[in-house]
């Protein structure tokens, strides 16, 4: 009965970087500076997303998706990041780390899902161009959004309960930033094989199964690619794919570092290192590397800064 009570409520201490308090405050200032850069990215994509009827595609659909995503991820957990890494108290309560390990987990199952979702758009517009309207039509788009969702959402469900009931016998110091499933599992005083298990086992689906479909549908997109006699043609398809690509990579390779291994192995200092990559500075360059080469993304956002009044008097009628 005691290690359910300590297991249900009370505040925890995340320690992070507290025996380096000068390499806290640089922290404090990156991450201030990323954290604005994320939220104003992300806003910008998911804003002209919606304003612009030329970007009323499939492509930005997912892509707003992406970016709301990126957003849930940065303001779960840097904000309250920003208030330990200022001032003397380090403690968030038993709500927030909850709420924050919801979050990440489904998040992070969602975004997986949505990037082999995304693969498969950016197949259909290079391998069967003529057909790519009607393979991804609104209704089907919705679909598959959902579906994401709705499975990042129902692991979350499942593992996060699980975590959280694990026994701490009252050890509440995270040596993390964050109430994340790895750093919660290690102050746990019972065998956790089988909630980490659990994890690798739902990982297969919600990790490896998505990936695998990323890279066959960049398997065909290759060998499409490599069929066009036209240059213009493959610097077409590289363009369309090469940002996708680009965020996958980045994304894919600390998720599978963080959860596809057991949490003893990796320096913990590198795990929180790894964890302020993918839920802040990925999601800071996401909108940077989808724009950069994006004609579409930028005719938007000139005509939103004024200087031509059209797409406003569209987005009117």
């Amino acid at each position: 009965m005691e290690r359910n009570n300590e297991s249900s409520g009370g505040d925890f201490i995340l320690l992070g970087f507290s025996d380096r308090p000068k390499l806290e405050i640089v922290l404090f200032f990156v991450n201030m500076i990323f954290y604005f850069l994320s939220v104003a990215g992300n806003s910008t994509i998911i804003f002209l997303s919606l304003v612009d009827p030329r970007l009323h595609t499939p492509m930005y659909f997912f892509l707003s998706n992406l970016s709301l995503l990126d957003l849930c991820y940065t303001t779960s957990s840097i904000p309250q990041m920003l208030v330990n890494l200022w001032g003397p108290y380090k403690t968030i309560t038993y709500v927030g780390c909850v709420i924050q390990l919801f979050a990440f987990l489904s998040v992070g199952g969602i975004e997986c899902i949505l990037l082999s979702v995304m693969a498969y758009d950016r197949f259909a517009a290079v391998c069967k161009p003529l057909q790519y309207m009607t393979i991804m039509h609104p209704q089907l788009c919705l679909q598959l959004a959902a579906f994401a969702w709705l499975s990042g959402i129902a692991n979350s469900v499942l593992m996060s309960p699980l975590t959280m009931s694990l026994g701490r016998c009252g050890h509440r110091r995270i040596n993390h930033f964050v109430c994340e499933m790895p750093a919660i599992i290690r102050i746990s005083c019972v065998d956790t094989s089988r909630v980490e298990g659990l994890a690798f086992f739902l990982a297969i689906p919600i990790v490896l199964v998505p990936l695998t479909m990323i890279l066959v549908s960049y398997g065909y997109i290759a060998s499409a690619v490599l069929r066009m006699q036209s240059a213009a043609g493959r610097q077409k398809a590289f363009n369309t794919c090469s940002s996708h690509m680009v965020v996958v990579s980045l994304f894919y390779s600390s998720i599978i570092y963080m959860y596809m291994q057991p949490g003893n192995i990796a320096s913990q200092d590198q795990g929180k290192f790894l964890t302020l990559f993918y839920c802040l500075v990925t999601p800071t360059l996401n909108p940077f590397i989808y724009t950069l080469r994006n004609k579409d993304v930028k005719c938007a956002m000139r005509k939103v800064l004024g200087k031509d009044r059209s797409l406003l008097d569209a987005g009117g009628h």
